[in-house]
């Protein structure tokens, strides 16, 4: 009799491990950082930023190699279906950048920027964002009246999975930097950055 007990308890015992191993190693696999389920991201951005000259009332061809420190705070979770998963997102962002055209001079501020990450493939993640903060610069310039001003900015990319936790990231962004008529002159700098790194989920 207490043969048969332990036989059916083994058997028992081996049928739920079979039952729940399936619901352990999805558990396991939901917990795994993706853009899907992560809380935030650090991010390392690098790149190259020149002015449009023919754009607005921007005049002065102005060149630059940026270095951008980046936080992102997911503030949904993933909603939407099929190809339209989508998670929104806060940014802040710490931009440096070192001018070198026309002349040596240096950028530095902060932004705030929303995001919109498109979450339905798991090795491609493409997303856009815009936003804006301040900016300091010691560009001597005609146009540009202050030394504090103003940016705003819209842009698009691409996340590329490395790994669960390591993702590249490209990222183009249209961006504008001016004093907002708070000073006279006040000649805009429009142009386009390029910027690549990488990104750590958490």
């Amino acid at each position: 009799m207490t043969k048969h007990i332990s036989f059916f308890l083994n058997a028992a015992v081996l049928i739920l491990t079979i039952l729940l191993s399936p619901v352990v190693s999805h558990a396991q696999e939901e917990k795994t950082p993706g853009f899907s389920n992560a809380k935030g991201h650090w991010t390392l951005l690098g790149g190259y930023g020149i002015t449009h000259t023919n754009m607005g009332s921007t005049r002065t061809k102005v060149q630059e190699a940026d270095l951008v420190l980046q936080y992102g705070r997911f503030l949904t979770g993933e909603g939407g279906r099929s190809w339209y998963k989508v998670r929104h997102e806060i940014m802040v962002e710490l931009p440096f950048s070192i001018v070198y055209d026309p002349k040596n001079a240096i950028m530095a501020g902060i932004n705030v920027l929303a995001c919109w990450d498109f979450t339905s493939s798991e090795k491609i993640v493409p997303y856009v964002f815009a936003g804006g903060g301040l900016v300091y610069t010691n560009l001597d310039i005609p146009g540009l009246g202050r030394e504090v001003n103003g940016n705003y900015q819209t842009g698009t990319g691409i996340h590329y999975f490395i790994d669960k936790k390591t993702v590249l990231n490209f990222n183009y962004r249209l961006h504008h930097i001016s004093n907002a008529n708070t000073a006279d002159p006040n000649e805009p700098l429009n142009s386009s950055k390029f910027l690549v790194g990488v990104s750590f989920l958490r």
